[in-house]
């Protein structure tokens, strides 16, 4: 009777880890995370008229990264509206974008 309890339990454990990680992985679930991760990055960017240069760089979980290249103009005066780049890292667990210059990271 135990055997039967825990198989019955162990198969409502693993139906529900199917079933969420098949929530987790739908099409519209992927676009909502790709809308948050560009909204995110290019508010966390200090270019302006900034846009995405390619797709997302999805990292696995021992990594819980994804990278995203952002091209635009550097805003300061003294830069005479340069062309810039920089390198947005979004913490998927902390829901944060972080961005760093990447001029050097593809020839313009």
């Amino acid at each position: 009777m135990e055997k039967m309890m825990f198989a019955k339990g162990f198969i409502a454990l693993a139906a529900s880890f199917v079933a969420s990680s098949a929530v987790a992985s739908s099409p519209a679930a992927w676009k909502d995370y790709d809308q948050r991760l560009m909204k995110a990055c290019i508010a966390a960017s200090g270019l302006k008229d900034v846009k995405p240069v390619g797709g997302p760089i999805q990292y696995d979980d021992r990594v819980p990264v994804t990278a995203l290249v952002l091209a635009g103009r550097y805003p300061q005066k003294h830069m005479n509206n340069r062309a810039g780049r920089e390198l947005c890292v979004w913490d998927r667990k902390a829901e944060k974008a972080y961005v760093s210059e990447a001029d050097q990271l593809l020839p313009q």
